[in-house]
C-alpha cells in the first residue's frame, strides 16, 4: 500500500473496480481542514472515467502495468494475437478484451499492449490511423454544391463504416479518428 503523496499522472492504481490510470490529478491543502489528492481516473480494461479523492490518510495500492510495444500478427477463435517486436514473445487478448478497437487493427500494425503480471489487460491504438475507402456512394450532382456538412456513409477496409464528406470516392484513402470512429481527413 502507498500513500496518496505518490499519485501522480500515469499511475495504476487496483481497487475492486478493478485497474484504474490516473489521468489528471491535483493535491489541495486547504487553509482550513484535512489535505486531500482529487484524481481523474480511466480504467485500464473498460475505459470509463471516474473522478474520486483520497484524503491523504487513506492509502491507495500501486501496481507496476508493463507498457511493451507489439506487432498485431492476425484473428483466429482464440482472440488477437499481437508480438512483441524486441522479444518475439506472442500474447493472444480475447475478443472482449480488445471490443471495439478490433474493427481499426490490420496486419503488421504496431500498437501499444499494456501487461499486468505477465497477462495483457488493454491495448493502445494510434489516435490517427489511414485506410483505404472500398465502397462509397457517389456524390449525387447538386449535392455539393449546397454547402454544409453533408456526409454519406462509406465502408473501409475492415468492413466498418464511418461517415465522410460527399467528395470521398472509392478507393481514396481517409484517416479516421480511431477514439471516436470519425473522418478526419484525406490521407
Amino acid at each position: 500500500m502507498a500513500s496518496t503523496s505518490e499519485i501522480k499522472k500515469g499511475v495504476v492504481i487496483r481497487d475492486p473496480q478493478g485497474l484504474w490510470i490516473v489521468v489528471e490529478f491535483q493535491h489541495v491543502n486547504p487553509g482550513k481542514g484535512s489535505a486531500f489528492v482529487r484524481t481523474r481516473m480511466k480504467n485500464i480494461q473498460t475505459g470509463k472515467v471516474l473522478e474520486i479523492t483520497y484524503k491523504t490518510s487513506e492509502s491507495v495500492e500501486l501496481v507496476d502495468v508493463e507498457h511493451r510495444r507489439m506487432q498485431y500478427l492476425f484473428h483466429d477463435a482464440t482472440g488477437y494475437t499481437f508480438m512483441d517486436t524486441a522479444t518475439y514473445d506472442q500474447v493472444t487478448m480475447s475478443d472482449a478484451e480488445v471490443g471495439e478497437q478490433g474493427k481499426y487493427l490490420r496486419d503488421g500494425i504496431e500498437v501499444n499492449v499494456s501487461t499486468f503480471e505477465e497477462r495483457p489487460i488493454a491495448l493502445d491504438l494510434p489516435r490517427k490511423m489511414t485506410f483505404k475507402v472500398v465502397e462509397a456512394a457517389p456524390a449525387v450532382a447538386g449535392n455539393t454544391a449546397s454547402g454544409g456538412n453533408l456526409t454519406k456513409e462509406i465502408v473501409l477496409e475492415g468492413g466498418f463504416k464511418a461517415q465522410a464528406p460527399l467528395f470521398i470516392k472509392e478507393g481514396e484513402n481517409v484517416i479516421i479518428n480511431t477514439e471516436t470512429g470519425e473522418y478526419v481527413e484525406r490521407a
